[in-house]
């Protein structure tokens, strides 16, 4: 969703956010020393990943929003 400047920021940000409650749902999972780091990346790829970049293919990103997206 663009604001009046063309601006997708709004919505990035929420999608940040809700990546992040995602994290925090399934953090123990991640924090289990028993569960491989390769079953770990799968379920980061495949929920992570896609909570976050989920339909943005037109979007244009500045650099400011790429380095969010990266952090994440």
């Amino acid at each position: 969703m663009l604001n009046e400047d063309n601006n997708h920021q709004i919505e990035l940000q929420e999608r940040i956010n809700n990546a992040n409650k995602t994290y925090f749902i399934i953090h123990k999972f991640f924090r289990n020393k028993y569960i491989s780091k390769k079953l770990k990346l799968r379920l980061k790829n495949t929920i992570m990943d896609k909570t976050l970049t989920y339909a943005p293919e037109i979007w244009i990103l500045t650099t400011r929003e790429r380095k969010q997206i990266n952090i994440f």
